[in-house]
């Protein structure tokens, strides 16, 4: 695989170039869809979602002037509910209001995007079955079954070329100008985090706060790594983490008239099963809404886990691989169909499968 960074104008010369062949899925209540298709005969994967609105009053007296084609679907009462659509600025600039030509390119795409759009190219059979609609199954892996199944099935989805493109940012090759904080970087102590945003946050909207902090030590693949021994790391970065972020986000995308975050307005959670096997920290707005996400069954809160460690019986290395841990499937993955699945029906689990690039 390439370690060489994409540039920014070759990014965005792939995406008119994406030619749809079906739709894989739609969630968030409509506002967001997955598509599969393809880009010079490769098989591509674009997320589109509504993007955020702005907050800014000047935009927003605007995006109301904009609004054209109103269609009212309903009423009750005091009720009234409504269809519309943005005109555009060319229809703005000829309306008898006083909406300036100037006024009009503010509201254009630059300014408030109506999508927001995720690219995965090339994508793979499995970011396929992610993607796509499927029904959900709540599972129970106890230690047994991590320790004989689940364990080695993670290791083989770490064999390269799986996770260069988390090398690539922590060696400093790719991403750096994305990095909004770096803390404890190659200290002996192996405390090194980065944080970045996350795909999901459009960066614009402060409440739709949505951060990664991908751990530098290598030796810790998902939760079920953390030990009793692990605690005081595990609060120092929490600390750090929420620290860095509060200051980091607010002097990046908070107007100077409103006061920064406070630490108790963020959230930090730890996905399982993660997308990727190697150790990382969401770190979310307080107020950004609880999705999938965030939902019980994926998001194991950071402060829960470490209380958990604490209150564990035996010594430094008891840990999360010593407890059954409850979280939910697609009924398309390969942990559905080759292992939890199968152990329901009684058969024998086979995991055994390389992991794709």
């Amino acid at each position: 695989m390439s370690t060489q960074p994409e540039t920014k104008a070759d990014a965005e010369a792939l995406v008119p170039l994406f030619k749809l062949e079906r739709v894989l899925n739609q969630d968030q209540n409509g506002r967001r869809i997955s598509l599969l298709g393809n880009i010079a005969d490769k098989p591509a994967l674009i997320t589109l979602e509504r993007a955020a609105l702005p907050t800014d009053p000047h935009l927003v007296t605007l995006l109301l002037e904009s609004l054209g084609e109103v269609t009212n679907l309903g009423a009750n009462d005091i009720y009234r509910w409504y269809m519309a659509s943005r005109a555009s600025r060319t229809d703005m600039a000829d309306t008898t209001r006083t909406i300036t030509s100037k006024d009009a390119a503010d509201l254009d795409k630059r300014s408030i995007p109506d999508v927001k759009l995720n690219l995965i190219y090339p994508c793979t059979q499995a970011h396929i079955k992610k993607y796509s609609a499927q029904r959900i199954r709540m599972v129970t892996e106890t230690p047994e079954i991590y320790a004989q199944h689940i364990r080695p099935y993670m290791a083989r989805q770490r064999a390269p070329p799986r996770l260069d493109w988390i090398f690539n940012i922590l060696d400093g090759r790719t991403e750096q100008d994305d990095i909004v904080a770096r803390v404890d970087w190659d200290n002996p102590s192996n405390t090194g985090f980065l944080l970045l945003p996350d795909l999901n946050w459009d960066r614009s909207a402060i409440e739709g706060m949505h951060l990664l902090a991908l751990v530098q030590r290598r030796d810790i693949w998902s939760l079920r790594d953390l030990r009793k021994k692990h605690v005081p790391w595990l609060k120092e970065m929490r600390r750090q983490i929420v620290g860095a972020a509060a200051k980091a986000v607010a002097a990046e995308t908070q107007p100077p008239d409103v006061a920064p975050l406070d630490e108790d307005q963020l959230k930090c959670y730890i996905h399982y099963q993660p997308t990727y096997y190697h150790f990382h920290v969401h770190v979310v707005h307080a107020m950004l809404e609880a999705g999938t996400t965030q939902s019980v069954g994926k998001a194991f809160g950071l402060g829960n886990v470490i209380a958990q460690l604490e209150s564990m019986a035996g010594g430094d290395e008891a840990g999360m691989h010593d407890v059954d841990v409850h979280y939910f499937v697609g009924e398309e993955s390969e942990l559905w169909g080759r292992c939890f699945g199968r152990l329901k029906r009684g058969e024998a689990v086979d995991l055994n499968v390389q992991a794709q690039a």
